[in-house]
Order: C-alpha cells, then sequence, then structure tokens
C-alpha cells in the first residue's frame, strides 16, 4: 500500500472526510455550466479506456496513464469523457477486454481500482470527467449485451455471418422495452453512484472531479423512440434522486443526418432529469466529407456550422447547456498510420475550436467540446485493421479500424491548436457569468 493510499485509509477509519466546498462541484445556471462560480468553458477529450490503464492488474500500464494525463494537461485539457462500463464474457467479438462485468451481476473489481486510481490522478490536475455508463454499440458490450442476458439470444453482430447493421442496432434498441436487461444496467449504475474510491475512501457521489453521470454512449430509439424517451428520462431520474451533487447527460448524438436513429433529440433534450444536452458530429461518418476527395471539405464545414447553430438554438430554446463531446477526422487520404500528415484534420479542429471560442466570447449556452480521441502514445499494432485482446489501446474502440480517428503525442500541430484554443477559452473564463 502506497503512502497516499495509507493517508487516505487511515482518516477514513478515524470517520474524517476531506471537505468539499459545494461550489467545487460543476452546477448548471441560467442555462450554462458553472464551476467555481465562472462559466465552466473547455475543450476536453475522450479517454474512454482510461480505467483499464488505471487497472492495477496485468492489464493496466499506470505509468503510461499518468503520462497521458501529463500531455492531456500540457495541451489544457481538463475535461475527459471516461466509459466505466462494459460488459460480456470474452468470447464476443470486437470487444474491449477485460469487461467491468463480465457476466451478469458480476464485476471485475480491478478495473474499478483503475477508475479509483484515474480519478485521483485527474484531480491532482484539476481535471473534471464524464462517466459513461452504457453504450449503444457492440465494443464494450453495452445495451446489446443486456439483452443477450435477459432473453438469451445471440447477438446479431454488424457485418458477421451476413448481419447488417440495422438488425444490431434493431436488437440493441431490445433494451428500452426489456424490463429484465434494463434492471441489471441499474443495478451496475447504483452500485456507481454507491461506491466508494478504495485508494482515497472519498464516495464516489462527494467527489468533485466527476462532472456527470451519463446514461451511455449514444443511445439511439431505432425504432423504439417510445420506450427510448421514457428510459431516458426514468433513468436520469433515478440518478438524480441518489445523487444531488452530479450533473445527468444522456451522451446521445443529437440530430443525426439520418432519421432511422429515432433519438426526436427535442423532446429527449426537455426531459427535467437531464441536466444539459449532448450532440456528436461526424463530417465522414455521415458522408459529408471523403478523405479521398478534398473538394468535399467546405461543403462540410457549412454542413457543421449549420449543425451546430440548430442544435446551440434548440439548447437555448430549452434553456439548458450543450456540450459537443464527439467530432473528429481521419489522417489525410484516411491513411492509418501514425505518420500520415493532418492538414484536413487540423483545419477541421480549428473550425470547431473556433467556432466554440465565439460562443464564449458571445457567453452563449455552447460550453463545450471533447475531440475523438486521445491516443497519446498508443500507437496501433496493425493500422487500418481491427484490434485484438491484448493489442495497446487507442484512440480507436476495438470495432473501428485502429488509427482512424486517434490523436498521438507526436501530432504537433494538432496539439498545437488544442492547446492555444484552450489558453484562449481559459483566458474567457475568468469572467462572472
Amino acid at each position: 500500500m502506497n503512502t497516499s493510499k495509507i493517508f487516505y485509509f487511515i482518516i477514513f477509519l478515524l470517520g474524517f472526510s476531506p471537505i468539499i466546498a459545494q461550489d467545487a462541484f460543476i452546477s448548471v445556471e441560467n442555462g450554462k455550466l458553472i464551476k467555481d462560480e465562472k462559466p465552466y468553458y473547455f475543450i476536453g477529450a475522450n479517454l474512454w479506456y482510461g480505467m483499464w490503464l488505471g487497472s492495477p492488474s496485468e492489464t493496466g500500464n499506470r505509468e503510461r496513464l499518468i503520462r497521458e494525463l501529463d500531455r492531456l494537461q500540457s495541451i489544457g485539457v481538463n475535461n475527459l469523457r471516461i466509459m466505466v462500463a462494459s460488459e460480456g464474457p470474452e468470447d464476443q467479438y470486437w470487444r474491449v477486454q477485460p469487461a467491468v462485468q463480465y457476466d451478469a451481476g458480476k464485476y471485475d473489481e480491478a478495473l474499478l481500482e483503475g477508475l479509483d486510481f484515474l480519478l485521483l490522478e485527474m484531480k491532482k490536475r484539476n481535471m473534471t470527467g464524464v462517466l459513461v455508463m452504457n453504450n449503444f454499440f457492440q465494443w464494450s458490450g453495452g445495451m446489446a449485451q443486456y439483452v443477450s442476458w435477459a432473453t438469451g439470444e445471440n447477438i446479431p453482430y454488424p457485418h458477421l455471418e451476413g448481419n447488417t447493421w440495422d438488425q444490431f442496432q434493431q436488437f440493441s434498441a431490445k433494451f428500452y422495452l426489456n424490463k429484465k436487461a434494463q434492471r441489471l444496467n441499474n443495478k451496475f449504475i447504483k452500485k456507481m453512484l454507491k461506491r466508494r474510491n478504495s485508494i482515497s475512501g472519498i464516495k464516489y457521489k462527494k467527489d468533485p472531479v466527476i462532472m456527470a453521470w451519463q446514461l451511455g454512449n449514444e443511445p439511439r430509439g431505432f425504432g423504439q423512440t417510445e420506450a427510448y424517451l421514457k428510459w431516458a428520462d426514468k433513468t436520469a431520474g433515478m440518478i438524480q434522486r441518489r445523487d444531488k451533487n452530479h450533473l445527468v447527460s444522456l451522451g446521445g448524438e443529437g440530430v443525426t443526418s439520418n432519421v432511422d436513429t429515432g433519438n426526436d433529440f427535442e423532446t429527449v433534450s426537455q426531459s427535467k432529469h437531464l441536466d444539459y444536452l449532448t450532440a456528436h458530429l461526424w463530417i465522414e461518418n455521415w458522408s459529408w466529407y471523403d478523405p479521398a476527395s478534398p473538394e468535399s471539405y467546405d461543403s462540410s464545414v457549412e454542413l457543421s456550422t449549420k449543425y451546430l447553430k440548430d442544435h446551440i438554438e434548440i439548447a437555448r430554446k430549452v434553456g439548458k447547456p450543450i456540450v459537443f463531446e464527439e467530432f473528429g477526422v481521419s489522417r489525410d487520404k484516411r491513411n492509418y498510420a501514425p505518420e500520415a500528415s493532418t492538414i484536413y484534420r487540423d483545419r477541421y479542429y480549428q473550425f470547431f475550436f473556433d467556432f466554440l471560442e465565439q460562443n464564449a466570447i458571445n457567453q452563449t449556452n455552447y460550453m463545450g467540446c471533447n475531440f475523438w480521441s486521445w491516443a497519446g502514445e498508443g500507437y496501433p499494432v496493425a493500422p487500418g485493421e481491427f484490434w485484438n485482446k491484448g493489442d495497446v489501446l487507442t484512440g480507436d474502440p476495438p470495432h473501428e479500424l485502429q488509427g482512424w480517428y486517434s490523436v498521438y503525442d507526436k501530432d504537433t500541430s494538432t496539439l498545437e491548436l488544442i492547446r492555444s484554443y484552450n489558453e484562449k477559452i481559459e483566458n474567457l473564463t475568468n469572467r462572472k457569468p
């Protein structure tokens, strides 16, 4: 047991807990995120795999995690979006391994200790985190795994044995109709809400490092919109009743380019139990930009501008802050090699950051963005291929080709953009709301 762990353990035995000022928690006032009595504008990152690196087991790498957090701090990143849930056995496809919940109701404590370690290291760097507790997609098990546990059905993984993405999404959306599947997820959520950090002794509910609990990664209605809306409102309300200190968000994409997703963004945004709105913006995935045709870039920026403005207007109407928590661009010509150039990525990042800066100047309720995704020193074993168990963790989840959207520690031009705009935004946040 290290010195800091002994210190916190003694405090815990004596019945004390660290004093945390209420205003240390991020709150919402007048449609804005507030931290330390100031508007909380930020350029953050997705570090979805942070818990895995923090694990004390052989699958972890705490030394690397510390280096990654130091790098992120050096470019001004103080907000991280983190996956804290994964489900299912190791014989399933395109999954990050090991899983937090390897069987229904059975948990890998070493991974949860990895989250404890991550939160403490974030606290040292004055960072806050959004903790994601489910997933519509297969790369962490998520809703599809809960449905499989509840029904005994096999998951129709896309592009496997003739399955399609629509078949998979229809299967995953059964989650909103299946009470047993939801109970299993709720059990995990309640476990997290009651957790006490195994190193510091601080209860999660009293830890201001946590900015928000997030219901899931990109939950979609997909043919079950009414049930999806009820699930979002009910689950967010359950969390709010049990934790009065932290915010709750959905983790949804917003109004996607495909109406079949069934997200009904305007309706779900009105839930009184969701404290702020989230949206994602994917110019390649939505076929707005083709890296093989650079001439498509300008039109993708026009579409992005409209998308941003439309969502900010919806957020204004419902009186809530909004965060664009996922966006990314591949390396030039969608070259998966880490040494490939990033000219168009940098152009798009600059557009995105400049848009946020202008909103911060005008003090709108567009509060922050998180680029997808930080890889740091995590270079893929086989760029352009899928992740396999035992491979180094990168910014790209196991179900996506490795090297697609990863931002590396040697992407100097991209890192300088992030650093310079974070400096500008920090200067703006010194104002009172």
